[in-house]
């Protein structure tokens, strides 16, 4: 079984959204003063690799400890929006997957913008969803989350953050600052991306991969 990493690095220097607190990683325990290690770890709830809750936005939405577990796990297809750089995903990147969304939980995709991380570009220019395409994944009831190798789902200086607002109030959690989705062969995996569960989680760090057979060993993907 391959197991492909799909998360960024958390790290004091790491890029965070705009106006977002760096984490800090600072010791709690030290070898020569305690015997052991302990790091005390402050971050806000959506750093790095991360889920968006439906209560990110909503006030009754629900949040990530109010999920079943089962949320965080399951087939996903990966759908290659490579062609869209610097402008928008339309509705036509996405249908093409339709068959195989069907039979998925995740929708990820691989826009190859994380190749940026760590860079000013990072922030500005990547490829958004144009409304119709919104309005499709919105509508894909099997669907528990969508995710993308960008910093956001919406423009960096939006404040209405409606791209956010239509897929969250449909129940799905969405996924943000992926990377290597384009390790996955083929446009199938079975995809984890458990958060840490803790009170009215509105977001949080994840340790997200994907799951991959050997060549040849049967596999539904």
């Amino acid at each position: 079984m391959k197991i492909i990493d799909l998360t960024q690095n958390i790290s004091a220097q790491m890029p965070v959204y705009p106006g977002t607190a760096q984490p800090r990683l600072s010791p709690s325990s030290t070898l020569a003063q305690d015997g052991f290690r302990e790091t005390l770890l402050q971050m806000v709830s959506h750093t790095g690799t991360h889920l968006d809750a439906p209560g990110h936005i909503f006030a009754e939405g629900a949040t990530l400890d109010q999920l079943p577990v089962d949320t965080f796990c399951g087939m996903g297809v990966i759908i290659d929006a490579t062609v869209c750089q610097n402008g928008e995903i339309p509705l036509s990147v996405i249908e093409p997957y339709g068959g195989k969304m069907r039979f998925c939980q995740f929708a990820l995709l691989k826009t190859n913008w994380d190749r940026y991380w760590g860079e000013e570009h990072y922030f500005s220019g990547y490829p958004l969803l144009s409304d119709e395409a919104v309005q499709y994944l919105a509508s894909q009831q099997q669907l528990t989350g969508i995710g993308i190798d960008a910093i956001s789902f919406d423009k960096i200086d939006s404040a209405e953050l409606p791209i956010h607002r239509q897929l969250l109030s449909s129940g799905k959690v969405l996924i943000e600052n992926l990377t290597n989705l384009g390790e996955i062969r083929g446009n199938m995996a079975m995809i984890s991306v458990l958060p840490l569960k803790y009170a009215d989680a509105d977001g949080s760090p994840v340790r997200a991969v994907a799951f991959q057979p050997p060549e040849g060993l049967f596999c539904p993907c």
